[in-house]
């Protein structure tokens, strides 16, 4: 008989939380009241997810072929800043699960993309209020240009560096938004992959039912 558990039975897991609650206190806005206010909605909903002692279920760990650059960025990660923060991900990194989806994946893209959903209605910590969750690149990476259906994302980059919509590049540190129904595409570096946690807000019912589309295939 297997014996639930819930976040306060999990260290690791309510570190990782508070880590990622602390992550979107303390990056500046730059003075944009939208992304401030996207913020606070994520600090708001990882309280919630705390406050009721969300479920963390037992997973196998399933790998992609990018996960084998997933130790370089790790390792750059842990000459940044929020190197805490690429700790507490190493203490659960053997219950992520790596994923794409897509139903189809645009030829080579499956070898240089993957993402984990960490917390949310699939991931290992379960909730519909908010997603959180990591996504990785390996080096010289288009990802064609999507949108999310009623979805509030940002990105924050942990190691290496990305430009979006070939409008500027993040580097560690720096929190990309991207507000519902924004086209957006990325591009990585020649040299080093690039990974990022990511934060995902809305309603309940596109949390659970998004789907996520290519606009065109890459170039």
């Amino acid at each position: 008989m297997t014996t639930e558990r819930r976040i306060r039975d999990c260290p690791e897991w309510e570190y990782l939380l508070r880590d990622f609650y602390e992550f979107y206190r303390r990056l500046p806005a730059g003075g944009s009241a939208k992304i401030r206010s996207h913020q606070r909605n994520v600090r708001e909903q990882i309280s919630r997810v705390m406050k009721a002692n969300a479920e963390v279920r037992s997973v196998e760990p399933v790998e992609k072929p990018v996960t084998a650059h997933l130790q370089r960025a790790l390792d750059n990660g842990r000459l940044e800043r929020h190197a805490p923060f690429i700790r507490a991900l190493e203490a659960v990194r053997d219950q992520f699960v790596w994923q794409y989806g897509y139903e189809k994946v645009p030829r080579g893209l499956e070898r240089k993309y993957a993402y984990a959903e960490l917390v949310g209605p699939t991931g290992p910590v379960v909730t519909d209020e908010v997603i959180l969750g990591l996504v990785l690149f390996a080096p010289k990476c288009t990802y064609p240009a999507h949108s999310h259906d009623g979805i509030t994302e940002s990105y924050i980059c942990l190691s290496g560096a990305v430009s979006e919509n070939d409008q500027g590049v993040y580097s560690p540190g720096s929190l990309i938004f991207n507000p519902p129904g924004q086209l957006h595409r990325i591009t990585t570096a020649d040299n080093n992959p690039a990974l990022l946690c990511y934060a995902w807000t809305g309603a309940r019912e596109k949390l659970a039912n998004q789907k996520m589309v290519f606009t065109r295939a890459p170039r």
